[in-house]
């Protein structure tokens, strides 16, 4: 969990890998998360950078705050984020794969077609 490419900030990196952890079921709803020091340790970033990550899934209603206990994995968690990323989806990346394809004109229904034959 400690390399970052430079096409997102660090923060952002570090949010989405929680969320895969969460997605993934590797952290399941109700567990304690590390700690910011503890990331910001392992990962050699700054401790705000982290608290920057989690408040991001805070404002979401993935991770929660419990007041002198740390960050834990929200009820519910894997159902909202889910909802999260698959709008994310639609609204950010599938209009520019849909231009992609419409510029190099391939056809969707092939590319499913193609796609069930690979499995």
């Amino acid at each position: 969990m400690s390399h970052f490419n430079d096409s997102q900030p660090i923060f952002v990196q570090i949010s989405e890998r929680i969320a895969d952890m969460i997605l993934s079921k590797t952290t399941r709803e109700g567990e304690a998360l590390p700690s910011v020091r503890q990331i910001s340790a392992d990962l050699s970033v700054n401790p705000l950078t982290v608290t920057r990550a989690y408040q991001s899934l805070v404002d979401i209603g993935v991770v929660e705050s419990r007041r002198g206990m740390g960050m834990y994995v929200a009820d519910g968690a894997r159902e909202r984020l889910l909802a999260h990323e698959r709008q994310k989806f639609l609204t950010e990346e599938w209009p520019r794969i849909l231009a992609r394809m419409a510029a190099l004109e391939l056809d969707p229904a092939l590319l499913l077609k193609q796609g069930r034959e690979d499995e």
